[in-house]
């Protein structure tokens, strides 16, 4: 069998999997129509928006997962999304994006093998005591397997899926086109500097020796910490990777079924961990979806995959922390300057400082107490506000500008308040922001 033909399951060609994709658009267009016969039948008009959202995401997601490759990684970064859906949404959608997030169809062993001696080398067994060929997990570019190294430790084999490279930039093109259709399951949000953002992220991913750097300096950083843990790396291949095993909860378990206490103690972790590498390692974890993290059985909290890191050379910029605090005080005018001057506002833009205060202190809410409750209602709220085109928060928000330095942090705050929510976790971020943001506090300033 020739090497293209053992990945005759995965649909990567480019017309094939273009035509799938585009497909999405199409069959939510045959449904709306398909309401719109309901409506007129006397069926009430929020039940058949509801059944068209549901059937919308089961679809659309159905196809990311089948797809793998970019559009799978993009239906797991929308994922993260899921708490700002209405309840009633919520548990179908909930359903098939943790299918997503932990699994996909596996390739067969014999290609994994055939990837492994062109990255390993002819030899590669020899470098394991056990090699298990059924995957233990589906990533977004490629799959898990469970392995024991020649020493005895239990280890992770990440395989790139072949054809990935090929297939991303195609996924990506195409979702990008997509942006509108997302829009209606993310309603507020403009997912297309998000999905632009993701394109040219994710494509840094399929460099599996360019993670390993990043985990490195990860572990390196983290080491002996008593609240996280983050895998060692024992070899690497562009298209290869082998990290430490980790046994543990993951974070959708816990957001499934977690008791009150599990879930503030994840919170807490998850959040402390986001905030805190960017001064201990000078990066930001930059893929916060709840399938990279584990709570271990001694409580710590796992970190896996750092194929997506942002670099902040100085750790998180100054500004972040410093206009926080300012819009906390209420001093709008210093606000907007600051904003202005950091390209979050364009220069011919005119802006009233006290109607942007009212669309970002509640953005802020979580630090301006001692403890937060994330709640998915607090979260659709958020939601309700910036998508309303009567309110006054539409209107500046169509305003606001996202530079280009400051976009993965924002795919992660937005990304990691949206699994806090989830958690429906409390939280003493405040207390989290003034350790490790700078700028947050005077003494910050005053250095």
């Amino acid at each position: 069998m020739r090497h293209n033909d053992t990945v005759a399951d995965l649909p990567r060609k480019t017309f094939t999997r273009s035509a799938r994709i585009a497909a999405l658009p199409l069959g939510h267009a045959g449904r709306a129509a398909l309401g719109f016969g309901k409506r007129m039948g006397g069926k009430p008009a929020e039940a058949v928006s509801t059944e068209l959202q549901q059937r919308s995401a089961e679809q659309m997601f159905k196809v990311l997962g089948e797809l793998k490759g970019g559009a799978m990684k993009v239906g797991q970064a929308m994922s993260i999304f899921e708490a700002a859906l209405p309840e009633d949404l919520a548990g179908p959608y909930r359903a098939t994006l943790t299918k997503l997030q932990e699994a996909a169809p596996p390739l067969p062993a014999s290609t994994v093998h055939e990837v492994l001696v062109e990255h390993l080398g002819a030899d590669w067994r020899d470098r394991f005591a056990e090699f298990n060929d059924q995957p233990a997990a589906a990533a977004s570019i490629g799959q898990v397997h469970r392995a024991v190294w020649r020493d005895g430790r239990d280890v992770a084999v990440k395989v790139q899926y072949p054809g990935a490279a090929q297939a991303l930039k195609s996924d990506l093109n195409q979702m990008v086109r997509m942006g509108r259709l997302f829009g209606v399951l993310v309603p507020g949000l403009d997912m297309k500097p998000l999905l632009k953002e993701l394109r040219e992220r994710v494509i840094e991913e399929l460099d599996y020796l360019t993670e390993s750097e990043s985990q490195r300096a990860f572990a390196a950083a983290f080491e002996g910490d008593p609240d996280f843990f983050i895998p060692h790396v024992l070899a690497a291949a562009p298209n290869v990777l082998v990290t430490e095993w980790v046994e543990g909860r993951p974070l959708s378990e816990v957001i499934a079924e977690g008791t009150p206490a599990e879930r503030d103690h994840a919170g807490l972790l998850y959040q402390r961990f986001l905030l805190s590498s960017p001064e201990r390692v000078e990066m930001l974890h930059a893929d916060p979806h709840p399938g990279n993290f584990r709570i271990m059985p001694d409580g710590r909290l796992a970190v896996l995959d750092f194929g997506a890191v942002a670099h902040l050379p100085g750790g998180m910029p100054r500004t972040v922390g410093r206009l926080m605090r300012i819009a906390m005080s209420g001093d709008a005018d210093t606000v907007v300057e600051g904003l202005t001057a950091e390209g979050f506002i364009r220069p011919h833009i005119t802006m009233d400082g006290e109607r942007l205060l009212e669309y970002l202190l509640p953005f802020i809410e979580p630090v301006q107490e001692a403890e937060f409750h994330y709640s998915r209602e607090w979260l659709r709220g958020l939601f309700e506000r910036v998508k309303d085109p009567r309110g006054v928060d539409f209107t500046v928000g169509l305003k606001l500008n996202l530079p280009p330095s400051y976009a993965l942090i924002h795919r992660v705050w937005v990304g990691a308040t949206g699994v806090t929510c989830q958690l429906d976790a409390t939280v003493p971020v405040r207390a989290e922001v003034e350790r490790w943001v700078p700028g947050f506090t005077d003494e910050d300033e005053a250095a």
